[in-house]
């Protein structure tokens, strides 16, 4: 159970999930979209309820977990987030990740489902300012899973999530990987 709006690092906190990280289905999903062994560099669940209903306004994913800060000119600003080491890699990173969202209950627009702005992913990393002027340009995507779907996304797809119309438990399981040849390089 998770009483929070969201849990980091979840597939070190709870025993399921590094179970579902590792687990053949998720490994092969992860390697037939990057064409390339999977490294998992971030979980989170995610958990909208009634108690819990919140927004994450228009972003790009851009940050990943990683075990040590290192010194490369390409790879910052670091920071710390639940007591481990985070960082902006360059882009050529960011465009081979894929991420895997795991739907564990229905997601529809009543209860704050991600919605997407199409092909934004293909503009690079962007500004906060850049992020507000696609999303008064491009129309919106709602992405609409039923429980046990699983939705796969580029990291830089610009993305967010409106709080609930009629709040009830959406609960999202968000995996992202990138190539291992491509991050065992820098670790």
């Amino acid at each position: 159970e998770c009483d929070s709006a969201g849990i980091r690092h979840a597939e070190v906190k709870l025993s399921t999930l590094q179970q579902l990280a590792k687990a053949s289905l998720s490994l092969q999903l992860a390697e037939h979209y990057l064409q390339e062994k999977p490294q998992l560099m971030r979980c989170i669940l995610f958990n909208k309820t009634p108690d819990t209903n919140w927004l994450v306004s228009w972003h790009q994913d851009k940050t990943l977990c990683i075990p040590r800060q290192f010194e490369h000119p390409d790879w910052g600003p670091w920071s710390i987030k639940d007591g481990l080491h985070h960082v902006q890699p360059p882009l050529n990173i960011l465009n081979q990740m894929i991420t895997l969202s795991f739907h564990l209950d229905d997601n529809h627009r009543e209860n704050g489902c991600l919605k997407v702005l199409p092909g934004s992913h293909r503009q690079g990393i962007l500004s906060p300012g850049e992020i507000q002027s696609l999303s008064e340009e491009i129309s919106p995507v709602h992405c609409l899973a039923p429980q046990g779907s699983v939705l796969v996304m580029k990291p830089l797809l610009v993305h967010a999530s409106s709080k609930a119309i009629k709040p009830d438990r959406r609960r999202v399981i968000h995996m992202e990987f990138a190539p291992i040849q491509l991050i065992s390089a820098y670790l």
